[in-house]
């Protein structure tokens, strides 16, 4: 259905970005010539016409592969951003590959000058579009006319969703609920037009396209004699799997051999966004070490001269999708100090309990008060992030008898891999008790993308310099 809606808009997206790319490609040819760095305009070749050709081929094929057409990708500016300069940075290294062996003279500036335009302009006509799109959508552009069955939390969930994606040509005409309460009344500024039994009238009578049944899964029965009764009707059928209660955050879709798999629990970042998280982990990950590595030895040395025991604290932490590995730190407790966890619970409000950490914790050395108000015990942790086993940005790695305690809404924090900093620890930080800080996890989880974990990691510079909340 969404796919349907927006096949129009994706199309003029498309031609778009390719009168964006050649234009980019005209524009930086002048620019080259304009600016006089490097060789002059008579000594480097000039785009010909096979050199648009082969750009406008690879950049198709580049936007394509890397999901910057996934009408999932549009709906977010930041995620779509991301998925465009992802795809143009691909697009850019193949083209300058097929360049050095089939014409090698054109201008590298010239290429440089291509790159930066490419994306601003691509950039610039999608969100000119997206505007001229939705200005014009009030005004008739919706052509999905959508009838939801049943009015509950799935139901009135899925119109608020629906009709936040009105500007692509869908419209929620309201629903159909066999509660006797609901009828007639507006819900999420929608009304339920009738019981399920008048689904035909309904669907003639307000000219319906789309039918979308939200039932419960104790109404299986209910569910497949509506389907038969809709079958000669010019209507298109979706099923919401009444699933979400057992879902962590968004469910997955997967074809075998025409079987439908739901994925309830997987990973929720995926795909390019994954590959390029990864990428930042390793790249930054791989300079911060090499960076901090005198420094680190430095600190080991202090801490071995400072009190009895390991430079290294190895503990075992639950990671992304619930694995254990070890996590390592500088040692900045006395030797034992594990077996004091215990000591450190509390029981709060409601009776839950809950592991608060203090600025006078006792176990702490001379040293490991520094470090931690430094943050320099968290380095070793960038070893695990080249490992795979963490990342730069995510939620905390807990303690797994801290888990045991969870309830199951705040498992959902496993989603992703864990992090080294994140969205509560530039926030409060140490202040805030652990086990209580799973909002801020979650929210990050709902609002992820790399320009998030970009900002997340400058923060967390500001954070440590002011020393705010690190015990």
């Amino acid at each position: 259905m969404l796919a349907r809606s927006s096949i129009r808009y994706l199309v003029l997206v498309y031609i778009s970005d390719i009168l964006a790319t050649v234009s980019s490609l005209v524009l930086a040819t002048l620019l080259r010539q304009i600016i006089p760095l490097g060789k002059t305009p008579t000594e480097f070749g000039q785009p010909t016409w096979p050199i648009y050709v082969m750009v406008i081929v690879i950049w198709s094929v580049s936007f394509w592969l890397l999901n910057a057409y996934d009408p999932k990708a549009i709906l977010n500016c930041v995620d779509e951003g991301q998925r465009v300069i992802l795809a143009a940075t691909a697009a850019q290294l193949v083209l300058a590959g097929m360049l050095f062996f089939t014409y090698r003279g054109l201008s590298r500036l010239l290429l440089g000058y291509f790159y930066l335009l490419d994306i601003l302009l691509v950039l610039l006509l999608r969100s000119l579009i997206r505007v001229l799109v939705k200005s014009m959508a009030p005004n008739g552009m919706a052509r999905h006319r959508v009838l939801i069955v049943g009015a509950g939390v799935v139901g009135q969930d899925l119109a608020r969703k629906l009709d936040q994606r009105g500007w692509l040509g869908l419209e929620v005409v309201g629903y159909l609920d066999d509660d006797e309460q609901k009828l007639g009344q507006g819900l999420r500024g929608f009304p339920v037009l009738g019981p399920l039994r008048q689904a035909p009238e309904v669907i003639g009578q307000h000219k319906i396209s789309e039918v979308v049944i939200a039932l419960p899964l104790w109404a299986y029965g209910v569910t497949r004699d509506l389907v038969s009764r809709l079958q000669d009707l010019p209507v298109n059928i979706k099923v919401v799997p009444d699933f979400f209660a057992l879902t962590l955050f968004s469910a997955s879709m997967e074809d075998l051999d025409g079987i439908p798999l739901i994925g309830l629990k997987e990973p929720v970042i995926e795909g390019s966004t994954r590959v390029a998280k990864r990428v930042m982990d390793v790249i930054i990950g791989t300079l911060a070490l090499l960076a901090v590595s005198p420094l680190m030895l430095v600190v080991a040395v202090l801490i071995k001269l400072d009190s009895r025991g390991p430079v290294l604290f190895k503990q075992v932490r639950v990671g992304e999708n619930g694995k254990l590995f070890r996590m390592y730190k500088f040692r900045t407790m006395v030797v034992g100090a594990e077996d004091q966890q215990a000591e450190m619970l509390v029981q709060r409000e409601g009776g839950k309990m809950v592991f608060n950490k203090s600025p006078d914790d006792p176990r702490m050395t001379p040293l490991g008060k520094r470090l931690r108000r430094l943050s320099l015990d968290e380095w070793p942790q960038l070893v695990n992030v080249l490992r795979g086993e963490m990342s730069l940005v995510g939620p905390r790695p807990e303690l797994p008898f801290l888990v045991d305690m969870y309830e199951p809404w705040q498992r959902r924090r496993f989603s992703v891999p864990q992090g080294m900093t994140g969205w509560w620890q530039i926030n409060d930080r140490s202040d805030k008790p652990m086990h209580l800080h799973t909002e801020d996890d979650l929210y990050y989880i709902q609002n992820y993308s790399l320009g998030l974990d970009i900002r997340i990691l400058w923060r967390t510079v500001g954070a440590v310099l002011r020393k705010h909340g690190a015990y």
